[in-house]
C-alpha cells in the first residue's frame, strides 16, 4: 500500500497534469477563437472589397482611380487653400431652398404672385403632392421649434392624406373634411416593378424604359416591401450592361434641345419634385448641400464660374452654350488625343501644364494663345484641372448629394432613371458642358483599339474629376465610392442619347402649366377649387373601386 505522503504526491501530479491538459485545451480553444476571428475578420475585408469593387474590377481600372486620386491630392497641396465660406446647415433654410428651387416660394413667402406654384400644384400626382407637404410640413415645424411663425400653415396649403394612409380622407381640426388639390392622372401603363421577366441576369438583355408614367409611380413597390424585378446589381464586363429600349411615345420624342429656357425652368420644378418622390419610394434620404457662397473670379479662364465663362463668350460669340475654353480643350484633344495611347490616364508634365495655364489666362481671350504648343497629354491634364477648379461643382453643389445617393440604387432602371431627372435638374451651363465632356468620352472609347482606354478606364479616371468633394482631404468613406462612382460614369456615357430626352409626363406637366398660364381657369377662386375638388373625389371614389384580386390597388391612369 502506499502511504499517505506517496498518495499525496500521486494526487499533486495528477492534480499538476490535469491543469497542464486543461491549460493546453484552453490554448487551443484560445488559438481556435482566435484563428476563428481571423477568418471572419478575413471574411470581413473580402466582403467590404467585394461591396467596394463588386465586380471584380480589373487592376489596371483601380490603378487608375487611385492614380488619379494622388494627382488631384498633390495638385491641391500644391495650390491655394479653399476659398468657400462655411455656414451651418439650417433645416428650415435648406427645405425652403428646395421649395424654391421646385418653383414653390409663394408657399414659404405667403405672398400672391403669377408664379408657377398654383398651376404646378394641381398637376402633381398624390404621391408627388404629400411630398411636397412633407417637405413644407418640416419647414413649418422647423420654424417652430425657433418659435418663428411660417407665412402659411401647411393646412392652408395641404389637407391630402399621408402615404401611409391614402384611402382615409384628412379631417380639419373642425371636424369637417379638409379639401385636397386635384389629382393629375398619367397615362395607364403596368408597373415594370410588378413584372415578370424570365431571365433577369442575360447578358444581352434589354430593358423597357416608359416615359409615359412618372417613375415614382414605377416605384411604388418599394415603399410596400415588395421585391422588384428590376433591382439587381450592376456587373462590371461591358457586355453585360443592360441596353435600354424606350418604348416611342405616341407624341413623339422631344429633346432637351427643342425645348424654351422657360418650358425648361419649369420640367426643373417638377424633376426635383419627381426625384423626390422617387428616392422617398426608394428608401433614399435625399440630402441638398447647402449652396455656399464661393469667391470666385469674374474674369479669367480657371477657377471661373461656368455661367461668369458664358457671359464673356457670348460677348464675342453670341448664342455659346458651353465655354469655348472648354470647346477648344476638346476639340484639341480630339484631333490629336483620340488616338494616343492612355489619353486622359498617362499625365502630362506638372511644370508644362502649369506654365500652359498661366498662358492660357493670359493669351486666350486675345486670340494669341498657341494651340500647337499643346500636347495630347497636356490638353487631357487641363480639360480635368478645368473641371477640378470650377468653383461649383459641374454636378452642381446643391445636387452633388443626390448624385452621390444614385450610386447606392442597385437596379440599372432605377439608376437610370435617377440620373434622367438629375440631368433635367441641372441648370442649362452645366448640362450643356456635361453632355460636350460625355459626348467626347464617348469618342474615346470608340478608340479602344488604339488608345487602350476602355469604357471603365475612362470611368474611373473621370469619376473623381466630377465628383469633387471639397477640402484638403479626401474622406476615406468618399474613396470607397470609386466603383460606384464610376458605375455612374459609365452610365452617363453609355446612355447620354436616353438622358437628354424629356420624358413625356414631364411634358404633360408642362403643358398644364402652360395652359393654366393662359388663363384657362387656374384654380384661383372659390368656384374652380370646388369644382377640382368633386373631380378629386370622383376621381378617388373610382380609385377606391378598382382594387385587383390579390388586394394590391391598381392604379387608375387616365391617358
Amino acid at each position: 500500500m502506499m502511504d499517505v505522503k506517496d498518495c499525496g504526491g500521486v494526487i499533486l501530479t495528477a492534480f499538476h497534469s490535469f491543469r497542464i491538459h486543461a491549460d493546453e485545451q484552453k490554448h487551443a480553444a484560445d488559438n481556435r477563437i482566435h484563428a476563428d476571428e481571423q477568418k471572419h475578420a478575413a471574411d470581413n475585408r473580402k466582403a467590404q472589397y467585394q461591396r467596394i469593387g463588386s465586380m471584380s474590377l480589373e487592376r489596371d481600372s483601380m490603378e487608375d482611380y487611385w492614380s488619379e486620386m494622388k494627382s488631384i491630392d498633390e495638385e491641391r497641396q500644391g495650390g491655394p487653400e479653399e476659398l468657400m465660406e462655411r455656414a451651418s446647415v439650417d433645416e428650415a433654410e435648406l427645405e425652403e431652398a428646395w421649395l424654391q428651387e421646385a418653383g414653390l416660394s409663394t408657399l414659404v413667402t405667403g405672398t400672391q404672385s403669377d408664379g408657377p406654384a398654383e398651376a404646378l400644384l394641381s398637376t402633381l400626382t398624390r404621391s408627388q403632392a404629400a411630398m411636397v407637404k412633407k417637405r413644407l410640413d418640416n419647414y413649418t415645424q422647423t420654424l417652430r421649434k425657433r418659435n418663428r411663425q411660417p407665412m402659411r400653415h401647411v393646412r392652408d396649403v395641404f389637407s391630402m392624406s399621408d402615404a401611409s394612409s391614402e384611402l382615409t380622407p384628412p379631417v380639419s381640426p373642425n371636424g369637417q373634411i379638409a379639401p385636397k388639390l386635384p389629382q393629375w392622372n398619367p397615362p395607364k401603363v403596368p408597373p415594370s416593378c410588378a413584372a415578370d421577366t424570365n431571365d433577369s441576369s442575360s447578358a444581352s438583355e434589354t430593358i423597357l424604359l416608359s416615359f409615359d408614367v412618372p417613375y415614382s409611380e414605377v416605384a411604388r413597390a418599394h415603399r410596400k416591401g415588395r421585391e422588384c424585378q428590376d433591382c439587381r446589381r450592376i456587373r462590371k464586363d461591358d457586355r453585360d450592361l443592360p441596353s435600354f429600349q424606350i418604348v416611342r411615345p405616341r407624341q413623339g420624342v422631344t429633346r432637351v434641345s427643342d425645348l424654351s429656357s422657360e418650358d425648361i425652368k419649369k420640367i426643373g420644378y417638377i424633376s426635383l419634385i419627381e426625384l423626390a418622390t422617387f428616392y422617398d419610394f426608394m428608401g433614399i434620404e435625399m440630402k441638398r448641400n447647402r449652396v455656399v457662397r464661393s469667391k470666385a473670379r469674374d474674369s479669367g479662364i480657371f477657377g471661373v464660374p461656368l455661367t461668369t465663362l458664358l457671359e464673356n463668350d457670348q460677348k464675342k460669340y453670341p448664342g455659346s452654350r458651353v465655354p469655348l475654353v472648354f470647346k477648344k480643350l476638346l476639340s484639341k484633344l480630339e484631333q490629336t488625343g483620340l488616338q494616343t495611347e492612355g489619353i486622359l490616364r498617362v499625365p502630362g508634365s506638372a511644370s508644362r501644364v502649369k506654365h500652359l495655364r498661366q498662358e492660357l489666362e493670359l493669351k486666350f481671350y486675345e486670340d494669341r494663345f498657341d494651340w500647337d504648343q499643346v500636347r495630347q497629354n497636356d490638353a487631357a491634364g487641363l480639360l480635368k484641372m478645368f473641371i477640378r477648379e470650377l468653383p461649383y461643382p459641374l454636378l452642381t453643389q446643391q445636387h452633388l448629394p443626390a448624385f452621390t445617393a444614385a450610386q447606392s440604387i442597385s437596379s440599372p432602371k432605377h439608376q437610370i432613371q435617377a440620373l434622367h431627372l438629375l440631368i433635367m435638374l441641372l441648370p442649362e451651363a452645366n448640362r450643356d458642358t456635361l453632355k460636350a465632356l460625355l459626348e467626347f468620352l464617348r469618342k474615346v472609347v470608340a478608340y479602344e483599339e488604339k488608345n487602350r482606354m476602355s469604357l471603365w478606364n475612362v470611368s474611373m479616371i473621370v469619376a473623381p474629376n466630377l465628383f469633387t468633394f471639397r477640402g484638403k482631404n479626401v474622406k476615406q468613406e468618399e474613396m470607397q465610392g470609386a466603383v460606384a462612382a464610376a458605375q455612374l460614369v459609365r452610365l452617363l456615357i453609355t446612355h447620354q442619347d436616353l438622358l437628354w430626352t424629356v420624358p413625356c409626363f414631364l411634358i404633360s406637366h408642362v403643358r398644364k402649366m402652360n395652359e393654366a398660364a393662359m388663363g384657362k381657369k387656374t384654380p384661383t377662386s372659390e368656384k374652380s377649387k370646388r369644382r377640382l375638388l368633386k373631380r378629386w373625389n370622383t376621381e378617388k371614389e373610382r380609385e377606391r373601386s378598382e382594387v385587383s384580386a390579390d388586394g394590391i390597388e391598381a392604379v387608375q391612369m387616365s391617358v
